[in-house]
This record gives structure tokens, sequence and C-alpha cells, in this order.
């Protein structure tokens, strides 16, 4: 019985959302740990000290990347704020390789989607990764350029007054601005950036202080909501388009594409192309993981798959941003460097693990229209776990539980103060984070009105 497109789009649909469902709960345990490092390992004394591309400046910016992780574009735009202040530029590429490859969710769900021979590939890998590019950054490096460049980028900023958001280094806005205590004016990218700052401002104590605090979880709970912020978009559409390549692609598609077979030739073919295929294929960050079980279940090598994930630092939006922030000449030599680097590095990895005997047999398992995803098994009771844990910090950030500030923010729910944008409605005053938020609820204030505006949850007039 021949399958009606209609039957193919729901298979597409069942193994897209069957491998979401598989990896649901390893993802959100990554990025509860993720926002545990983010908020309480000390990252301002590691990139105060990045100025030398020598082994101890790569090794601090490997483990500032490793502490520092989230999306491929904010990898980017933290690497900008770096390469300004004058880390070198094996530094700051080493710093995105980390914050892309070393990270505790992407290690997870390459675990649970592909096997623990490529979580050791991507581990291993990602320390080669960076090996290798400042080996060839050191020896085609074009010093006066990336000065140049430099300089030019400093002075840009300058004239447009552009300033880092201190919390993560990406590009401040004036709307998410506050004026501190000793009159600096800071910029923040994002409204739950600004919050992190006020909380750190209002700390007391260590970390296991904190977190026998509210105040301590209701951190966590923001920096979740941030984490996941940056990357929900490439998650759902890495997992959504694997399911459409698994079934609609056909095999000679990928027989075109990548060399069959043995041998050094075959192995370095699928890496170059894994690559190419990852230029154009818009998914970074953990999106590419589900794009990948895609390739290996089409039969390409295991150097052309570890390529394809070790590639999403060069997609073509992420190319882009590189345009935009450095010119087309340092673009295009990141573009050569990384190019390079990822393919000759996933061509080694399978070499590598040929000797040692551990390259995965893709023909022992099953195939994922064969597999049954939903089922009452050891993966839905750790998401049910995983989904309790991401309720109760969403909870938490949502409900106010410890949150600093007088007043909840109508719209967004940040905590204000007194001197903050304010409103008065219906007998009552609402203060708000940004003049963007209280723009927003003069709009409908019906809307937000019934939204207690005291963290106290004492509403005086209702």
């Amino acid at each position: 019985m021949l399958a009606t497109p209609g039957t193919e789009v729901f298979e597409a649909l069942r193994i897209g959302i069957g491998f979401l469902w598989t990896a649901a709960w390893a993802i959100i345990t990554g990025l509860v740990i993720t926002s545990f490092v983010q908020l309480y390992v000390s990252k301002e004394r590691m990139a105060a000290v990045l100025g030398d591309g020598d082994v101890a400046g790569i090794t601090k910016a490997t483990l500032f990347g490793a502490a520092s992780s989230g999306c491929s574009f904010g990898a980017v735009a933290i690497g900008k704020g770096l390469f300004k202040k004058g880390a070198h530029v094996v530094n700051f590429l080493a710093f995105m390789f980390a914050s892309t490859n070393l990270i505790v969710e992407l290690g997870l769900m390459i675990l649970i989607l592909l096997g623990w021979e490529f979580l050791v590939a991507e581990l291993l890998g990602g320390l080669v990764l960076i090996a290798v590019m400042a080996v060839i950054v050191h020896l085609t490096l074009p010093e006066p350029l990336f000065e140049q460049v430099r300089g030019e980028l400093n002075q840009r900023d300058h004239d447009h007054g552009v300033t880092e958001d201190p919390t993560c280094g990406m590009e401040g806005k004036d709307e998410y601005s506050l004026v501190t205590g000793g009159g600096e004016t800071v910029k923040f990218c994002s409204k739950g950036c600004m919050e992190t700052y006020l909380q750190e401002a209002a700390s007391s104590g260590g970390w296991r202080d904190e977190l026998l605090s509210w105040g301590g979880w209701y951190k966590v709970g923001n920096q979740y909501r941030k984490e996941w912020s940056m990357l929900y978009k490439d998650v759902i559409a890495g997992f959504l388009i694997s399911g459409f390549i698994i079934v609609f692609v056909p095999q000679w598609m990928w027989n075109a594409l990548f060399l069959q077979g043995d041998g050094l030739l075959v192995s370095a073919e699928n890496a170059v192309m894994g690559v190419a295929i990852a230029i154009i294929s818009f998914v970074g960050s953990m999106g590419n993981v589900p794009f990948a079980v895609a390739l290996w279940g089409g039969g390409v090598s295991f150097a052309g798959v570890i390529a394809f994930v070790y590639a999403d630092l060069i997609t073509i939006p992420v190319l882009n941003v590189y345009r935009k922030y450095y010119g087309w000449k340092v673009m295009l030599y990141i573009l050569g460097v990384f190019f390079v680097t990822m393919a000759f590095t996933g061509f080694l990895m399978e070499q590598l693990f040929d000797v040692l005997g551990i390259v995965p047999d893709l023909a022992g398992g099953m195939t994922a229209s064969e597999q049954t995803y939903f089922e009452l098994n050891y993966t839905f009771y750790l998401n049910l776990i995983a989904f309790s844990l991401s309720g109760f910090l969403l909870y938490v950030y949502r409900s106010g539980l410890g949150a600093p500030g007088e007043y909840r923010d109508p719209v967004c729910g940040m905590r204000t103060d007194e001197g903050d944008p304010s409103v008065t409605y219906d007998d009552d005053t609402y203060h708000f984070c940004s003049e963007t938020c209280k723009r927003t609820f003069e709009k409908t204030p019906d809307e937000f009105a019934r939204i207690d505006p005291n963290t106290s949850g004492a509403h005086d007039n209702h």
C-alpha cells in the first residue's frame, strides 16, 4: 500500500515530536544545570584575562565558554564583546567553540539521540577543534586587519552609543537601562538580564545560602527562562525539520551527496560535505542534533555527522552576523578557519574511533520510522520529573517568590521599585521595568490591570 502525502506528513510529525519527547528531560536538565552555572560561576575574572593567545589564555577562554553556554548567536555576540575589549583572536574564537560544543544540554541530547560514541566525539572533538583552530590562526592570522577592525568596531559602537550588557555581554538597549548608585548608566539586552543585574546587586551570602532562600530560586527561575528564550526556536525547528528530512528525502539524494563505503577519501568527503550541509541548514545550537540524526539515518558516515554537529557557528544567519560586526574580509577568514577546522576534526575523530574500534554501527539499530516514542517507560518518568522541575522554576519566577523590588510589572512580571516608570489606573498605581512595558500597558490596560501590582500579594483596592 502506497503512502499518501497526508500519512507521510503525519509520520514526519510523529518522528519529529517523538525525538523531542525522547530528549525533553535531557534538554530541561541541561538548561537547569546551565542556569546554576551561569549564576554562580564567576565569569568576570576569567573574561578579564583573555588578552594573550598562549596556552593559558586559550584554556581560560575554553573554561569561560563552557561556563557561558547558550545559542550560537549569543556566543557570537559575547565573543564580539571580548574581542572589543582586547581578547586575542584565538581566545574569542575558542570561547565561541566552547560555549556551543562543551555544554551540558548539548551533550545530553547527543547521548540520548545519537549514542555515547557521538558524545565522546563531541567532547573530545570540542577540545581538538580549539587546538586545531589555534594552530591555523597562529599560522595565518592577518593581525593588521583584525586590529583595524577592532578599532573600527570600538569607534562605531562609541559613535552609536552601543554598550555591552554587563550580565551577558550582548548589546545593551536604551529601553532596558538604569542608573546605578554611582551615577553610571547601565544598559541591558533584555528585561531578564536587567533583572539578573538587580538580583545580583541585592544578593547576600554564597550560593549555598542563596539556594536556601526563595530569592536564590527566583534567580535560577529567571535564568532558566532566559536560557529557554534563546534556544526554543532552534530546538523546535530542528526536531520538526529532522522528521520531514527522514520521511521526505530519498536515499538516492544522500548517496549523491555523500560518498559511500570505507577509506580515507570517503571519510574526508563526508566530513567536508557535513560542514557544507550545516552552512545551508539554517539550524544552529541544539537544533542541529536531531538534524544530525536524520543524516545518520541516511547512511552518512560518522565523520560527516559529527562534522555537521560541530558546524553550528557557520550557518548562513550566523555568517551574516559576522559580516555585520566585522565586515566581509573577517567574515570570510572566520568561515575559512572554521570550515577547515570542523571538517578536519570530524575526519580525525572517525580515524581515531576506527583505530579504537568504537565507530558506532548504524545497521544494529532501528530506524526512526520503526521506533515507538510514546510509551510508559523511563523516558515518561524522567520527563514527568523534568516538566515538574521546569514548572516549579517558572512558577517561582512568575509568582515573584523572593523577588527583589516592592512592585510587580504587570506586563512582564519583573520586580520594580518606586522610582521606575508608573501609571495610575482604576485607583491603583502600576510600576514598570521600562517605558516599553509602560506603553504596552497603556494600549490595553484592562488586559493587565487584574494582575496584583504588589509583590506582597496584598491588593489595596481590589
